[in-house]
């Protein structure tokens, strides 16, 4: 256990801890667009457990760790081109999050009354939701273990990193709904994300290599033009003397 008290340790946690949050903010964006469609007084719960779902899941992956690693062996081949366990998992859960982030922009844009897809009752839209929460964690915790394990070599620090991760992502995970609620703009622009990290996820399984650090950046930047637009309509809003009002997108759930 001394290595508890090395600081190559320490720094080690607190990198890592801090590289899962940035990990996970897409992870949370897909929970939050998912967590909205439900009624309002489910939407606390159901957040607070799909990021525990998340944490979970990553912890049985660190536990499973040998198994994790041996999903980059090639389990055929197509083209001469070898498939692993990994490039099935990207493929198919990007292909999820272009299908599921460009079905929320139709609903928004559309506001179909009904979506025949989803159960009626409050009790089926919660495990609905939960099942594609779980696809999403499978999909964004992969590369997040992955990650961890090439960072740190003793898996309770890794245990404990992605932890506290997630503790901090529960704490800003009501704001960060809540704001992308007020402001449609803000949600249109984070499932365009989102299918922007679902084709760079496809991309990946067929083992071609897009740096994340552009798709975060272009994403920060989006976000920081549209905050300042957000600001600017609001200041003129005050001066004609009116609250700013934002635009809606349509609802399809009775009662929010």
């Amino acid at each position: 256990m001394e290595w508890l008290t090395s600081p190559e340790i320490w720094v080690a946690f607190f990198t890592l801890t801090a590289l899962e949050i940035v990990l996970g903010i897409d992870n949370i964006i897909m929970i939050s667009i998912l967590v909205s469609r439900m009624p309002k007084h489910m939407q606390p719960r159901t957040r607070i457990f799909g990021l525990a779902l998340a944490m979970v899941t990553r912890i049985m992956l660190l536990l499973s760790i040998t198994w994790v690693m041996r999903l980059t062996d090639d389990l055929f081949h197509v083209l001469g081109e070898g498939i692993s366990g990994r490039d099935l998992i990207l493929f198919f859960g990007g292909l999820f999050l272009l299908w599921k982030s460009s079905q929320e922009i139709y609903h928004g844009l559309e506001g179909e009354d009904e979506n025949p897809d989803e159960p009626k009752g409050a009790g089926g839209k919660f495990f609905y939701t939960i099942i594609q929460i779980a696809i999403i964690d499978i999909v964004f915790s992969l590369d997040s273990v992955i990650t961890a394990v090439g960072m740190v070599s003793h898996v309770p620090v890794m245990i404990a990193a992605i932890i506290v991760a997630v503790l901090v992502m529960m704490l800003c995970a009501g704001t960060i709904s809540d704001f992308i609620d007020k402001h449609p703009s803000l949600k249109m622009l984070a499932l365009s994300f989102l299918i922007v990290v679902g084709t760079v996820l496809i991309a990946e399984s067929f083992d071609v290599h897009v740096p994340k650090g552009y798709v975060y950046f272009a994403m920060a930047f989006s976000l920081a033009v549209e905050t300042i637009n957000i600001r600017m309509r609001t200041a003129m809003a005050r001066k004609k003397g009116k609250e700013h009002d934002p635009v809606k997108l349509r609802k399809d759930i009775p009662g929010q």
